[in-house]
């Protein structure tokens, strides 16, 4: 697994509408292997042709991340933000960001705006904690006006750690999909389908990209790439957990935004048996992914989300099994040489 390329990727910054940063990585992977383009929204779009029908199976995995824009930088120069995709404020406190200014990138401390605990009453302490409190200290003082302007992007700073045999960092979501769509890509041998291997954008803010890039590309089948909820930790009842770490690759059977197509669903079950691939079924109570924003296009197109089981998600510490990943590579390249084999059709 090149652990190295994951790295640059879950490192990377750009928030929805930002992701210019991640397009090129991904560009710079798939040149010389996939035809590319980009279309008006931002989606890189990498094609490659098929050897047989003609037919198109449109892969979706977002570059972007959750995080912040700069809304307003008061006079003593403290940002207040605007968020961009679902954190948990209450997975914030004293976090360390980087603010992206025109002149680099700025060091800032993101802090709750609250009197010091020493000096808070018990209905205070006890007090629920929202976003809009949240400011970032950039240590510049009235010169952080000269420097930061409004719109400039705010990320998360951390860096991608081990933990045993798992990996966390910031922005596993989705940047570990992008980089499981890339290695398929290369693992695959053969495909019958041509290949529509979309890094979409603005996914966190309502599947944006992936519904224009589905609305242009017209594909016959489609399968999104994302991370799901593996809540296999203390606190959580086990028929919740939705997935578990190391299990092996997630296969949808809905989420928020669509109910799979249950003979792409068998199709990828049957690959993984077949291939000796480990896999665990899911079920998302909530939550979607690009395939949900695909789905009801042009009358309607199979769709299918390969899901990657993360802990911690929404938060700096998003944490996937190198196991998974490589489980969700294998049975992915699979399908890519498979998919012809599929029969989606609805009989009676």
């Amino acid at each position: 697994m090149n652990l190295e390329l994951l790295r640059e990727l879950v490192e990377g910054h750009g928030v929805p509408g930002f992701e210019d940063q991640i397009r090129t990585i991904v560009a710079r992977e798939l040149k010389g292997i996939c035809e590319l383009s980009t279309d008006a929204m931002g989606n890189l779009i990498a094609v490659k042709k098929g050897s047989g029908s003609g037919k198109k199976l449109m892969l979706a995995a977002h570059m972007d991340e959750i995080g912040f824009i700069v809304k307003f930088v008061d006079k003593d120069g403290f940002i207040r933000l605007n968020p961009l995709g679902g954190f948990d404020p209450r997975q914030l406190n004293s976090q360390r960001v980087i603010v992206h200014s025109a002149g680099g990138q700025l060091n800032g401390v993101l802090m709750y705006g609250t009197k010091p605990k020493h000096l808070l009453s018990d209905a205070e302490a006890s007090a629920g904690q929202n976003l809009d409190t949240f400011f970032v200290d950039c240590g510049l003082g009235e010169a952080t006006k000269d420097q930061v302007k409004i719109g400039d992007m705010v990320t998360m700073s951390r860096q991608m750690i081990p933990l045993g045999e798992n990996l966390s960092c910031k922005a596993m979501d989705d940047r570990v999909c992008v980089f499981i769509m890339i290695e398929a890509l290369k693992a695959a041998k053969t495909n019958d389908f041509d290949v529509y291997a979309v890094a979409t954008v603005q996914e966190e803010i309502g599947l944006r990209g992936a519904s224009a890039a589905g609305a242009g590309i017209n594909p016959d089948v489609v399968v999104a790439l994302d991370i799901t909820l593996a809540n296999d930790i203390p606190g959580v009842p086990e028929q919740d957990h939705i997935t578990k770490l190391g299990k092996g690759a997630a296969i949808k059977i809905m989420d928020g935004s669509l109910i799979c197509h249950p003979k792409v669903v068998e199709h990828f079950r049957q690959l993984a048996i077949k291939n000796e691939i480990q896999y665990q079924m899911e079920v998302l109570p909530r939550g979607g992914t690009d395939a949900g924003g695909i789905q009801r296009l042009h009358g309607g197109i199979p769709a299918f989300t390969l899901s990657t089981p993360t802990r911690y998600v929404h938060t700096v510490n998003e944490t996937v099994a190198k196991s998974d990943v490589q489980a969700c590579i294998d049975l992915l390249a699979r399908y890519i040489e498979d998919v012809q084999n599929g029969d989606y059709t609805y009989g009676f």
